[in-house]
């Protein structure tokens, strides 16, 4: 039994002893020991996937002829010690005094703290079991299997606008689901003469011999599945209100990284097997505009729109689930250029993000635990209660906005100097574009959260406990260690580099080695703390004019300023700027989703109206012989 079998036996035992215990208090304690052995048998393996080597499972199951198989190489380890390790954030910050609220709000009003500790383990189980697929067909069913445990976690929060927001995501996985099962039909019908299996390779092989029109409607299908998933332009309605109504720390899990499951699928298909030649080669109606042209638009495009829906926002949750959308741009953008450095830079900021996404959502949950908001316009002036919180979300947001010293600005950094270098001005000015209006709105976040005036009603708050305090400052540890010293990450970028035919970066400690251009972070983030260093020696030494008064103490606009006076500058953020693109945004997005609505509800109707008719079964016999008389001639057009 080699080590892929035994985290799979482990995977078992944990979700079994979860699921047994997760009505009692002493699954607090136990939930975190899970996960934590997780991360130690990850490590285990880490030798193996450092290697270039794969595990493969002796676990295998035989469905309809076809054999299902698992196995872990450099890539599934890659996505699977982040999953775990945010998995470990979350079970750590819910098994105190948060769990405890959670219980006393919510138990018998529609949420289920016990059921909450269940979906987060079904949620990691699904995850790594779609990693570890080894073929397409326990692709497809480790997809279901996130897309379900997600929609468990989204509705254990008891409000319509949680319930609204999780049945819309099932829609679109829904959609996407019936999208990737197309894909596989047509790979098998296309590869039935040769072999009839559902391996990876046979994408390759199918691919080589269709023609260009059946080329381009098989990655438009694949690429519907996994974008869905992403929420990659036009499919990214769905995630952001999900993933802000879901429970405290279930969000911060979602948010870096269950979407990501759709950029690993996308790796292996479209990156790895359909590969950089065949998208090249699929022109779109004008021969300057091809596959790999069409999806670097889209994810810049993703970069910046819901980037700049953030700026609307006036819940920290949402706000955060935005940049959430934006930041999956990043990411595809830099792998799309296969190249070394703007591959490295895509994959090493699904970690980068994962660690500051989720220091930020377990702030915001913090905050919120404290002062029962998340409403911008209602907080203020936390910083002298919340200190070490505000210090999270601070390191948080320098992260998220690719600012040194921390690690968004390593892989941004990365993304930005690939474009340039592949000769593409334009998608640069859009990726620089996305920044700016993430620099923008987490101003917004971290003023309007810590800074201005206190409340009254807040003076009495104070610090969040160690349980939930702990996970943040580990994440912010995270954040700052791996942009001080990207090397540390960096031979594992280029191990998956390696396992999916990527150009291999070059690396050191402190970042990359590039012949036109490298980064050492260690220098970089010397000289910025000198000049810090030499900014506090000036103020505190030369300077020693300044005088601490109260916030009370001090006047505006020829007015003094008193607790009755609600002094808030940062009310109502940026209007001017979403006077501008409100209605645009209204009349773009908002109308495209509105038409997907309708045209889902009179399907609906129109088979709730079959099914309580009369002659159902005479009904749906006909629905199903026209459904499967539909592919299978679309099935024998593609194959001849």
């Amino acid at each position: 039994m080699n080590l892929l079998d035994q985290f799979f036996i482990l995977i078992a035992v944990a979700l079994l002893s979860i699921t047994v215990l997760r009505n009692f208090r002493i699954n607090d304690k136990m939930a975190p020991l899970w996960y934590g052995l997780m991360v130690v048998m990850l490590v285990r393996m880490a030798a193996v996937a450092y290697d270039g080597a794969t595990l493969t499972s002796a676990f295998n199951i035989e469905i309809l002829g076809f054999n299902m198989h698992w196995q872990f190489n450099a890539l599934s380890w890659f996505f699977a010690i982040i999953t775990v390790v945010a998995a470990l954030a979350s079970a750590i910050f819910m098994s105190g005094d948060w769990g405890r609220q959670y219980r006393e709000l919510y138990e018998g009003q529609g949420g289920n703290y016990g059921l909450l500790q269940l979906a987060l383990i079904l949620n990691v189980a699904s995850m790594l079991l779609l990693l570890a697929s080894g073929d397409l067909l326990s692709l497809f069913i480790g997809w279901e299997f996130v897309s379900w445990a997600s929609f468990l976690m989204m509705v254990l929060m008891p409000s319509k606008t949680a319930k609204k927001a999780a049945v819309k995501y099932v829609v679109y996985a829904m959609f996407g689901a019936m999208a990737l099962l197309a894909a596989l039909a047509i790979i098998y019908s296309n590869s039935v003469s040769f072999s009839g299996s559902l391996e990876f390779e046979q994408i390759t092989q199918v691919f080589a011999g269709m023609d260009k029109g059946p080329q381009f409607s098989l990655a438009l299908l694949f690429f519907i599945a996994f974008a869905i998933k992403m929420g990659l332009l036009p499919f990214h309605l769905w995630q952001a209100v999900a993933y802000a109504e879901t429970p405290g720390p279930g969000a911060a899990f979602l948010g870096a990284i269950s979407s990501r499951m759709g950029l690993f699928a996308m790796i292996i298909v479209i990156i790895q097997f359909i590969g950089l030649g065949h998208l090249q080669g699929m022109s779109i109606g004008l021969p300057f505009i091809n596959m790999q042209t069409l999806l670097a638009w889209i994810a810049a495009l993703t970069t910046i729109i819901p980037t700049y829906i953030a700026l609307q926002q006036h819940d920290a949750k949402r706000l955060l689930a935005w940049h959430g959308v934006g930041q999956g741009g990043y990411m595809l953008l830099g792998l799309i250029m296969f190249d070394s450095i703007g591959s490295a830079g895509g994959l090493m900021h699904v970690l980068n993000h994962a660690s500051y996404q989720a220091a930020l959502f377990l702030t915001v949950v913090a905050v919120v635990y404290r002062t029962g908001t998340s409403d911008l316009n209602k907080l203020g002036g936390l910083v002298t209660q919340m200190p070490l919180s505000f210090l999270v979300m601070l390191i948080g947001i320098i992260g998220l906005a690719g600012l040194p010293p921390m690690n968004g600005f390593v892989s941004k950094w990365m993304v930005y100097r690939s474009l340039l270098l592949n000769g593409e001005p334009l998608l640069f000015v859009a990726a620089v574009l996305g920044t700016l209006g993430t620099i923008l709105s987490v101003y917004k976040l971290i003023h309007n959260t810590f800074l201005g005036q206190l409340r009254v009603e807040h003076q009495n708050i104070r610090e969040v406990p160690w349980s939930m305090m702990v996970p943040m400052l580990g994440l912010s540890a995270i954040v700052f260690i791996t942009g001080f010293m990207p090397g540390l990450i960096l031979p594992w970028i280029a191990s998956v580099q390696e396992t999916i035919g990527l150009p291999v970066i070059i690396h050191h400690l402190g970042g990359i080695e590039y012949a036109k251009g490298g980064l050492d972070m260690i220098w970089v983030s010397g000289i910025l703390f000198y000049g810090f260093g030499v900014g506090a020696l000036i103020f505190y030494f030369l300077g020693s004019k300044a005088k601490r008064v109260h916030q009370y103490d001090n006047y505006a606009g020829g007015h003094f300023l008193s607790a009755d006076v609600k002094y808030h500058y940062s009310n109502n953020f940026y209007p001017g700027l979403m006077h501008l693109i409100g209605d645009w945004y209204r009349g773009s997005f908002k109308w495209m989703e509105q038409v997907i609505v309708s045209a889902l509800s009179f399907v609906s109707k129109l088979f709730e109206n079959m099914y309580r008719s009369r002659q159902p079964v005479m009904l749906l016999v006909i629905v199903v012989v026209v459904a499967l008389f539909s592919i299978y001639k679309n099935t024998a057009g593609v194959s001849s």
